[in-house]
């Protein structure tokens, strides 16, 4: 790893964004550094207003579904919602199921399963949907927009579709009612598919005045999913999460408190939470058996039987944990194997056995650890294999894979996320090609082999004004990435501790001041000589009712190196 200081700079604006806004002088120079800089700008990130969410029927043919969805429940027609297995999927269904019953409608909803059925509309998948009587209309979630012959298949059944997806298409689209999927115009690309079931809800209200429904009460649901899916946290999409974290913490659905009270998370929940805790336990019920757990939890209206499904979440999610960290370590072992860091950009990894609901957790714990684009393979005992890919800001999964395809069976997703398939015998050229792409991509890019911090700071910097500030800002995703900050010259007042094991825990010394900070996973890692230089994350320690910042260290070395 190299280093790169920032330099720091005077911008007229600063002092008067921190007065008028009344936030800590380094957020104010956060902020100008990342082109917020007017008044309009700076506002429209830290006070954000549902008021000014824009109209939903500028998304493709939303006119078209709400005509079709109102139609049908006018009709006393029945209506199937057909998601995904993941938290994307299970967020929508859920908001989408629960707005559809306040309206009247007779619906009901299927989750596929990822071993039985496969990922998207598969013809088993709609006949198992289509078991307790065949809808007139088929809603599908997270999945559809390139399903021509699944929902072609459908209309020979007599039943019609509409698509809300917010996965790459291509034109011509399947035809069907319509094919909400904001990738096909310019308005809300950086949605995910419970930003889009949301739109679809606010459509509906619309034309419908006399149904009275609080849509801040399904924000919870929308937040969950929207930083569960790892989508740009820009524009409207950052208003939703904001909104809906604050809605979090007074949910209405039993389910979701039964979530909570699992997590330990019983009053603030930020989106770090959302990351490691509420979205691993609504992922691993799709992971290890049926993502339909995680949805009858999420439209559970009984407290008996939402603490049962809750309980049987938390089984599930400890029986990942164990099993995830086995193929961690495997994966980690090839990593060691095959990954130079002076030549690969990308890397691929893959084996026999490597169960395929877990390859999605363990790509994005490498791509979190060796910051470059990963994808995670686990092939039969017929040598096909499904893959999971991650990636960085810089790269895109969707333009690597298609350059990539002559390899694949099949791909597709986002950006930030994808799925393969892919036959054994090609993953050695496979590994080549994709690192190629990550070479010509990333080269002129951020190099993952950089420590840049943003912004550097002084012990004495970091107090709750800082924090507070630093939260407001917030929550940091893709396209608007957490900050780094930078300490420089700090010394141990004592020695580390270790926690657990793994983590170390450290108490810094400058200037008189201390302050205490953890470093996750470092217990293989060796201390360089101090004093230090330290680059961190900040956040938040709640304890007994007191709060705190905490330091999060990213990466440490000796100072003046």
């Amino acid at each position: 790893m190299s280093w790169r200081i920032p330099i720091a700079t005077v911008d007229p604006l600063k002092n008067t964004i921190e007065t008028h806004f009344g936030i800590h002088p380094t957020i104010a120079q956060l902020l100008l550094q990342r082109d917020f800089d007017s008044f309009e700008k700076v506002e429209s990130l830290l006070q954000p207003k549902l008021s000014n969410l824009a109209d939903p029927f500028l998304l493709p043919d939303m006119e078209l579904a709400v005509v079709q969805i109102l139609e049908t429940i006018e009709q006393n027609g029945q209506i199937v919602l057909f998601g995904d297995y993941d938290v994307d999927g299970v967020t929508s269904v859920a908001l989408l199921h629960r707005i559809l019953l306040e309206f009247g409608a007779k619906v009901r909803s299927y989750l596929p399963n990822r071993l039985r059925t496969g990922y998207g509309l598969t013809e088993k998948g709609m006949e198992e949907a289509f078991a307790s009587g065949k809808p007139d209309l088929l809603i599908t979630l997270d999945c559809g927009s390139s399903s021509r012959a699944e929902i072609a298949k459908a209309y020979e059944l007599g039943v019609r579709v509409v698509v809300l997806d917010h996965h790459e298409c291509q034109e011509p689209v399947p035809v069907c009612e319509a094919v909400v999927n904001p990738k096909r115009g310019k308005e809300f690309r950086y949605l995910c598919t419970v930003g889009i079931a949301f739109k679809v809800a606010h459509a509906l209200l619309k034309r419908r005045r006399d149904i009275s429904i609080q849509l801040k009460e399904y924000l919870d649901l929308v937040a969950i999913g929207t930083i569960a899916d790892v989508v740009p946290l820009i524009e409207e999409n950052r208003l939703l999460a904001i909104k809906g974290l604050e809605q979090v913490s007074r949910t209405k659905w039993l389910g979701l408190k039964r979530l909570l009270e699992a997590a330990e998370l019983s009053k603030r929940v930020r989106a770090v939470d959302i990351s490691f805790k509420l979205a691993p336990r609504i992922n691993a019920a799709g992971r290890l058996d049926s993502a339909e757990i995680a949805l009858e939890l999420m439209l559970s209206s009984d407290f008996d039987n939402a603490k049962a499904l809750g309980d049987q979440l938390e089984q599930l999610n400890s029986k990942r944990k164990t099993l995830s960290e086995v193929v961690y370590q495997e994966a980690e072992l090839q990593v060691e194997e095959t990954y130079k860091v002076e030549k690969h950009y990308a890397i691929v990894v893959g084996k026999r056995d490597w169960h395929f609901g877990l390859i999605g957790i363990v790509a994005a714990k490498l791509t979190q650890k060796y910051q470059c684009p990963v994808v995670v393979i686990g092939f039969d005992n017929d040598g096909i294999g499904k893959g999971s890919a991650r990636s960085v800001e810089g790269f895109s999964l969707i333009d690597a894979l298609q350059k990539c395809d002559r390899f694949l069976l099949k791909h597709g997703g986002h950006h930030m996320a994808a799925g393969v398939t892919i036959a054994e015998a090609h993953l050695t050229d496979f590994r080549e090609a994709f690192n190629s792409c990550a070479a010509q991509m990333l080269q002129h890019g951020p190099s993952p082999f950089i420590v840049a911090p943003d912004v550097e700071l002084q012990l004495s910097d970091i107090n709750m004004h800082l924090l507070e500030s630093y939260e407001a800002a917030g929550p940091f995703g893709t396209n608007h990435p957490e900050p780094l900050f930078l300490l420089r010259g700090i010394h141990a007042a004592a020695a580390p501790e270790l926690m657990k094991e793994k983590h170390r825990s450290f108490t810094f010394w400058q200037n008189g001041k201390t302050a205490r900070a953890i470093w996750f996973n470092s217990s293989d890692e060796p201390l360089p000589p101090p004093p230090w230089d330290v680059a961190f994350t900040l956040g938040r320690n709640d304890f007994r009712g007191n709060s705190s910042p905490s330091i999060y260290i990213r990466h440490m070395r000796s100072a003046g190196v």
